[in-house]
């Protein structure tokens, strides 16, 4: 059983940081390319970042040198630090692995506010 979950979220302040954590059960981990995607409220779920197997990385514009993603094939986990965080970052956080198939997490919410 494919089992992708997610850690970390929480209220932080504006231009704090925060890291959150995705575990993977269940696959052949460093196959798959891992991304964090994010739904606002009334909001579409958008990309954020991605990293392949070969660990290069995409970031969506409102992010980049902000955020950062990483992995540990070791422990099956993908990470999202996220600094100089923005009252607009506000959003559900969702893992996504992909290779033959597509699996997704359950999300943590992540609240930017004063």
């Amino acid at each position: 059983q494919v089992q992708l979950v997610e850690s970390g979220g929480g209220l932080v302040q504006p231009v704090g940081s925060l890291i959150l954590s995705c575990q993977a059960s269940g696959i052949s981990f460093h196959l798959y390319i891992m991304s964090w995607y994010r739904q606002a409220p009334g909001k579409q779920r958008g990309l954020v970042a991605s990293i392949t197997s070969g660990a290069s990385t995409n970031y969506a514009d409102s992010v980049k040198g902000r955020f950062t993603i990483s992995r540990d094939n070791a422990k099956n986990t993908v990470y999202l630090q996220m600094s100089s965080l923005k009252p607009e970052d506000t959003a559900v956080y969702s893992c996504n692995a992909r290779w033959t198939k597509d699996f997704w997490g359950q999300g943590t919410q992540v609240n930017v506010s004063s």
